[in-house]
């Protein structure tokens, strides 16, 4: 069965997700940007501030902002509500919080021939080396004249700020396209050859670049949220691994950093070995069996 087939729900709650982090839906008619309270807030997975429909930061812009100030040295509150959400979630935000993997993978659901990326593992750890260098080094480092460093990740590196934020904003503002660049055409050479990839390969960015994905990984083999294996029920068949869009010998490593919870692997399993934890409809019925 396809992998579009056995997603189950999912899709509404990545559809919920965006929405949540983009109500103001006719400010892409009027070239603007949401301003108010809520922006002091941070979003779960990547979605640009500079989005005329957000309602909340992103995180790592938000990280990036801080580090880069002359007069802070760590953001204790993006950091804290990071730390909290890997805690609880880990790469599960992937697989339903994030605007952009969503779009990814509504982009792999082309009908094209799909690719595995598994003989391409190495580029997985990339990730790790952007969230060092590109959110935390260079901002802090690299600085101007009164010390304040440039958000590197998001002015060089996501793709997410120019599909949601350069492009409606350009179209819809006449000034602001009359002041377009290279960094504008490379953003956008960035987001087509990312988008390009999406069609033939599942989650690429996700899976190669984002600082966020990295950041989250470190958290997956102990969030509270997980997956577990019944090794009596199963038979390392491998139906598990074969229907994992990240890559993942799920029944050798369920927790793996790469893993996003997306439950494809339980939806596989043809012996029920696999299963979140903690489980709360199993929970559920328990209490009712009382």
């Amino acid at each position: 069965m396809a992998r579009e087939k056995r997603s189950g729900g999912r899709w509404k709650i990545q559809l919920l997700a965006t929405l949540a982090c983009n109500p103001f839906l006719s400010n892409f008619f009027k070239g603007k940007l949401y301003r108010g309270p809520l922006k002091g807030v941070c979003v779960p997975g990547l979605n640009c501030y500079s989005c005329p429909a957000a309602a909340a930061s992103c995180p790592i812009g938000s990280l990036q902002a801080v580090v880069g100030a002359p007069q802070y040295q760590v953001s204790y509150y993006v950091v804290g509500i990071l730390l909290f959400l890997g805690a609880l979630l880990g790469r599960g935000i992937c697989g339903f919080l994030c605007p952009f993997g969503w779009f990814q993978e509504l982009l792999h659901k082309l009908p094209t021939r799909k690719y595995s990326t598994r003989r391409l593992h190495g580029l997985t750890y990339l990730k790790y080396g952007v969230l060092v260098v590109f959110v935390i080094l260079l901002p802090m480092t690299v600085v101007n004249e009164v010390g304040l460093g440039d958000p590197f990740f998001c002015k060089y590196l996501c793709p997410a700020g120019i599909l949601e934020g350069g492009l409606p904003l350009s179209l819809a503002n006449e000034s602001i396209r009359a002041s377009l660049g290279t960094l504008f055409t490379w953003k956008s050479c960035l987001l087509v050859g990312v988008a390009v990839l999406a069609i033939f390969f599942y989650r690429p960015f996700c899976k190669w670049l984002c600082p966020l994905g990295a950041f989250y990984a470190l958290f997956n083999k102990h969030a509270l949220c997980r997956l577990s294996v019944d090794q009596d029920r199963c038979t390392a068949c491998g139906a598990c691994s074969r229907a994992c869009g990240m890559d993942v010998d799920v029944f050798r490593s369920p927790n793996h950093t790469e893993c996003i919870r997306c439950g494809d692997c339980i939806r596989a399993c043809p012996h029920q070995a696999i299963r979140r934890t903690p489980d709360l409809r199993a929970t559920h019925k328990k209490e009712l069996s009382r």
